[in-house]
């Protein structure tokens, strides 16, 4: 018995030494939000009060156009990820694009509610905030989501919708990132808000590249910095706990609004035969299928997606 009690005390104490291992090495304190201002907030950010929230957003290019360009990230991106797309969009036209809650420098939803409806509404009310009352819409992944989720409601709102690598009909990723199953996982998904190793990061976002190679350090750093914006661990934690179970899909045929839907044929989360099943749904619409891209193609290959946009603008 005394001899059981040793091995016990003995398993505990190295037990309890790894885990104090693992908090050195990985724990890491969220960044003020001041010092990610100072350094991810440059002069064309502005920050607008919506519901509780400070957004951060970035209005550019030219302001009295009349049909501004909105862009919506995915998950656990930000703004950022648009960046080589708005250099090029904002010489012809306007770019608006924000920090979704949850994510980059605006932080969660005060009410923890990440449910769709509650994302779409949030669009709505950052475009009445901002004055728009019609634009063309692109979102990529998560964001792909909400904006034909938006057109839906708002069909009048929308002249021309562009869906990323969006998410929408129900399919089974051939590989999912580690930051993902990590936050859906019970007991380390509690452990993720404190303790977040900068491999994981640098993992996922390798995994939704085809290309590795231009996963850069400093790309690293930046998806890494943000995510240890206060509440953004969390908030990621809650919302791939928010399963969404709805059969919203179903209504996509009914959008008649002319639609872009631009692939990344190597998307390994959400596979290429659901371009097509948009492709399929979707009447009004231009299927374009980009060979040697992943996930994210405006952020991994910012010159041919935007060939395929500026297309798709000019002769819609």
């Amino acid at each position: 018995m005394n001899k059981t009690i040793s091995i016990y005390k003995k398993l505990t104490v190295i037990l309890g030494v790894i885990l104090l291992v693992i908090v050195i090495c990985f724990g890491y304190k969220d960044i003020p939000l001041d010092t990610l201002k100072e350094k991810y907030a440059n002069t064309p950010s502005k920050f607008i009060p919506i519901n509780g929230m400070d957004v951060h957003y970035r209005d550019e290019g030219i302001a009295n156009d009349s049909l501004p360009i909105v862009l919506i990230h995915g998950t656990s991106a930000s703004l950022h990820t648009f960046n080589a797309w708005t250099e090029d969009l904002k010489k012809e036209h306007r770019v608006i694009r924000m920090d979704l809650p949850a994510f980059g420098l605006t932080g969660p939803f005060p009410n923890n509610d990440y449910a769709m409806q509650n994302y779409v509404q949030f669009i709505e009310d950052f475009l009445a905030a901002l004055q728009v009352n019609q634009c063309i819409l692109a979102g990529n992944s998560l964001g792909g989501k909400i904006a034909w989720s938006y057109t839906l409601k708002n069909p009048q709102t929308v002249d021309k919708l562009i869906l990323i690598d969006a998410l929408g009909y129900p399919s089974e990723a051939k590989s999912i990132p580690l930051a993902f199953k990590a936050a859906k996982t019970p007991i380390i998904n509690k452990a993720l808000t404190f303790i977040t190793p900068k491999f994981l990061v640098k993992s996922s976002i390798e995994n939704v590249y085809a290309d590795k190679t231009k996963v850069t350090d400093a790309l690293v750093t930046q998806y890494f910095d943000l995510t240890l914006r206060a509440g953004n661990r969390q908030a990621l934690v809650d919302r791939m706990l928010q399963e969404d179970h709805s059969d919203s899909y179903k209504n996509i045929s009914t959008i008649k609004t002319p639609t872009l839907i631009l692939w990344g044929k190597e998307d390994l989360l959400i596979p290429v035969s659901n371009a097509y099943t948009f492709e399929k749904d979707l009447v009004n619409s231009t299927l374009i299928i980009l060979d040697h891209v992943g996930h994210v193609p405006m952020e991994e290959s910012p010159k041919e997606s935007l060939e395929a946009l500026n297309a798709f603008l000019e002769n819609h």
